[in-house]
């Protein structure tokens, strides 16, 4: 079978190996892996450990020469000796050519650059005996074949393993045990374990690196040495140029000592029997390339990833399992937050329960080194819970998978100190005027703690093999939403796993019991841990499995909310957005949540305001509620060129997308034309503004209102209006109308008596027209349909412009208008942009040259009052993965 390394938008999953060289694919590399790394003089001057040379037996010393009196010794899968400085390894003749999976870890570094327990990468490794020495192979594993097929001969042909470091034997030990001075694997630069990437390092020294420590269990061996790494600093010349780029982020000039932890753990000897991966459900998977499979073409197999359960009571309809899934707290996590982090990761048990598992999940507090002087927090047989000191609004949760099944062994979920400020914030804004406890600041520490409650319990989901779902939330009913026994049930999200954050639509009127606010284990999370981790009766293969598979995912066509991103909508379906709640109506969602930003706009200055201390919190909220106004606007947008859909296997009935009503998108456009385009005045209040900055009110606003016409007015989303115009012809939304719909939404003065604009609509109008200009003359000019329509509407719109000229009620409008057609007139014919801007151009000969290369009439009815702009200030809603709002 194969291996593959999956990444997940915040986490990090890592591959591991399977026995047999036929059977092996290929191991995709980390990115952090340094096989093409320059070293520094240091580091490329050939170490005496390196010499490999000898091969003349007198090169084999005796076993008392080598393991000296001096040695301390521990005993374990590998028999691991300490003389001095050096490190031996005696490798029983049983662990030859098994495979190991090896974990790096940063356990402690610099300032910025990391925190200890952060990963450096994993692969799988075996040691070989070659004559008088001993290979370090890094197992490939991308392609795989069944070992009794003729092609079995081809894949290992093609296939093989990479060596990492080669060893002199310098004695032998009982049984025939090898024994090799590993001291150069630990203290001189190997490629394919290096920190130098994560450190942005240009060097690496080896006289100042060293082992620290090495032990030695029946099933891992692990090591922690001392690397230090270095960085030259900037030349004068560079750090005086004017337009010197900005250091990338890394360590400091100079020279940087980190601990990097090596876990080397043995892969079961017994595989878990895989399950195949589905579409519909949202799990993590490994990819395998199997080419012993009897079908006409290279068929790609995949596995979730989970764990292991097995039942003690095989024929118990709920038993608890056979050795469960344990979380340890990091004993660094602040005490007062232990019982809520516990309770994150037990509030899964209830999931497992559908799957007929009882107690299948448990956390405990790691214990001190006083208590069990064994354990280390890096050490890859245990899974914790690690708590950063850093200031990063940040947690996730990679784990780390066995590629011949898809087997989760370990994970380590980290947390950074100051995510406890993102999610006040959020709380704050999404769910202040619900809750009582949040109305001031700072939040109390029960509060807080539910917070991170639901933090740890997202984080332990990525763990159990969960992706994100971002459909599922979309399935609810608006206004069970808004129901008290719906949410006390259901929750306001079906899933832990979506980004729905806290119930912004719910009002106060609602009666919405606080506790019901925050995201908890829902429907989804229970049908999916039964889809992934129950047991299938009478299944020896996992292609046995797969009829009671498919049936238990057909549950989605009666249970909307059990659905799943659905498989290439690229972004297609308002559905699936993150940081969206009542998502199934985002226009009636987005109303509701407005009136809820309006009460907590109310309330900002007073709940922020602390006697002698600077404005601060009243600076990052007020930012933060702008920015959820823009959030929740662009969840309107997404309607526009979208589709509703459910990813569907052969067997089902429909298709997999249905394009969104055309009536539904042109409400969206009149929705934003009324919310988005209009300046939220709300959002203007000078007893705020003026005690947070002298200047920068406008900016804001139109820095908000472009992340909405930026998403609105996309190449993606005009592409998808062109594609289903011509597919579902007069039933879709034409891209003309929805144009010409959103230009008349934000010029809309132009049609009034007295033609008066205000700063904030100026901005907006030279937002929009910028926008139109740079795609028909800027770096990355569009063509086809969309260049075509934003031509047509730049001369609709200098139509409206010259007939409202004449009718400005102000200066300022009448220079603003006067310098719009301006822009127009560039935009049109580039080529007579430089008259344009000559100082003795005149808007006359620019029109005359416009009107000569494409003739037209803004009064003729042919004149399509039809563009389309795309202005990505910020992208589309998109499917992250961290913990950071967009």
């Amino acid at each position: 079978m194969a291996r593959w390394l999956t990444p997940i938008v915040m986490t990090l999953l890592v591959a591991m190996a399977a026995p047999g060289a036929a059977q092996r694919p290929q191991q995709p590399q980390e990115p952090d892996e340094q096989s093409g790394a320059t070293q520094d003089e240091e580091a490329t001057e050939p170490a005496e450990d390196d010499e490999v040379d000898k091969d003349d037996d007198s090169s084999i010393k005796p076993y008392a020469e080598v393991i000296t009196d001096e040695a301390v010794s521990d005993d374990g899968v590998f028999t691991v000796h300490r003389v001095k400085e050096k490190v031996f390894y005696e490798i029983p003749v049983a662990e030859l050519d098994v495979e190991f999976l090896w974990v790096s870890q940063l356990a402690r570094t610099t300032a910025g650059v990391g925190f200890g327990g952060q990963p450096l990468g994993n692969r799988v490794v075996r040691w070989e005996r070659r004559g008088e020495r001993v290979l370090l192979r890094s197992v490939s594993y991308q392609i795989v074949a069944d070992p009794e097929r003729p092609i079995a001969q081809a894949v290992a042909a093609a296939n093989n393993d990479a060596i990492l470091k080669v060893f002199n034997i310098e004695a032998v030990g009982d049984g025939g045990a090898p024994v090799i001075d590993v001291t150069s694997l630990f203290t001189t630069e190997v490629p394919e374990f290096s920190a130098r990437t994560q450190l942005s390092a240009s060097g690496f020294d080896r006289r100042r690196s060293f082992v620290d420590s090495v032990r030695a269990f029946p099933r891992n061996v692990e090591v922690e040495a001392t690397h230090t790494y270095t960085a030259p600093p900037p030349s004068p010349s560079a750090s005086r140029a004017p337009t010197a780029a900005p250091r990338r982020r890394g360590m400091r000039p100079g020279s940087a000592s980190v601990v990097v932890h090596y876990s080397m753990v043995k892969l079961p000897e017994d595989p878990m029997r895989p399950r195949l991966f589905d579409e519909r459900v949202g799990y993590f998977s490994v990819r395998q390339r199997d080419y012993g499979r009897d079908e006409h073409r290279a068929t790609e197999r995949r596995y979730v990833t989970r764990w292991r359960l097995e039942k003690q009571d095989p024929s118990a309809e709920l038993s608890d399992p056979v050795k469960p899934i344990v979380y340890w707290i990091d004993a660094a996590t602040p005490a007062k937050w232990v019982p809520y982090l516990k309770a994150g990761v037990e509030s899964w048990q209830e999931a497992f329960e559908e799957a007929g598992f009882s107690n299948a999940i448990l956390a405990r507090e790691a214990p001190t080194p006083e208590e069990d002087p064994e354990f280390s927090p890096e050490d890859a047989r245990y899974s914790v819970i690690r708590w950063l000191p850093s200031a990063v609004e940040n947690a996730y949760g990679p784990h780390i998978h066995d590629p011949r099944t898809g087997e989760i062994l370990e994970s380590d979920i980290q947390f950074h100190h100051n995510v406890m400020n993102l999610v006040r914030n959020w709380y704050f804004v999404q769910a202040g005027p619900l809750d009582p406890r949040a109305r001031t600041l700072p939040l109390p520490d029960e509060l807080m703690g539910d917070l991170l409650q639901y933090v740890a319990a997202h984080e332990v989901g990525h763990t159990l093999g969960f992706q994100h779902n971002m459909k599922a939330s979309s399935m609810y009913p608006i206004d069970k939403v808004r129901d008290r026994s719906w949410v006390e049930t259901m929750s306001h999200t079906p899933t832990l796993m979506d980004y729905a954050r806290f119930n912004y639509v719910a009002q106060p009127e609602d009666g919405i019991a606080p506790a019901d606010l925050i995201p908890r284990i829902g429907p989804y999370d229970r049908w999916a841990t039964m889809w992934g981790y129950a047991p299938i009766a009478n299944a020896a293969t996992p292609d046995d499995e797969l009829p009671q598979l498919d049936e238990w995912a057909r549950a989605q066509d009666d249970t909307p909310w059990y659905r799943f991103t659905t498989a290439d909508s690229r972004g297609a379906d308002p559905g699936e957005l993150t940081e969206a709640v009542g998502d199934a109506d985002a226009v009636e969602a987005t109303a509701l949540g407005l009136k809820n930003l309006e009460r907590v706009a109310d309330r900002l200055l007073t709940a922020t305001s602390e006697t002698g201390q600077p404005y601060d919190q009243l600076d990052e909220l007020y930012g933060r509620v702008v920015a959820q106004w823009a959030l929740e606007m662009n969840h309107v947008a997404a309607v526009v060129g979208g589709f509703d859909s459910q990813q569907k296997h052969g067997g089902q009935d429909g298709v997999r997308f249905v394009m969104i009503d055309k009536a539904r998108q042109a409400d969206a456009v009149a929705f934003l034309n009324a919310h988005a385009f209009e300046t939220p005045t709300f959002l203007l209040d000078p007893d705020i503004l003026r005690r947070i900055e002298a200047t920068g009110a406008l900016e804001r606003i139109v820095s908000a209102q472009g992340r909405v016409l930026g998403s609105l007015l996309s190449s993606s989303r005009m592409a998808r209006l062109v594609e289903q115009q011509a597919l579902d012809g007069e039933t879709a939304y034409a891209p003309t109308e929805f144009l010409a719909s959103v230009r008349q939404g934000i010029w809309s003065e132009l049609s009034a008596g007295t033609v008066t604009v205000d700063a904030y609509r100026r901005n907006l109008q030279r937002l929009h027209l910028s926008t139109m200009r740079r795609k028909l003359t800027g770096a990355q000019q569009v063509r086809g349909d969309e260049r075509a329509f934003i031509r047509g509407e730049l001369r609709a719109l200098d139509g409206m412009l010259d007939r409202a000229l004449a009718r400005t009620g102000d200066r300022e409008t009448a220079l603003h208008l006067d310098d719009a057609r301006d822009q127009i007139f560039r935009a049109l014919d580039p080529s007579v942009a430089a008259v344009a801007g000559s100082a003795t151009a005149s808007r006359r000969t620019v029109v005359e040259l416009a009107e000569r290369s494409q003739p037209h009439d803004p009064s003729d009815p042919r004149a399509l009052l039809d563009c389309w702009i795309d202005y990505s200030i910020a992208p589309e809603p998109a499917f992250t993965s961290n913990w950071r709002d967009r």
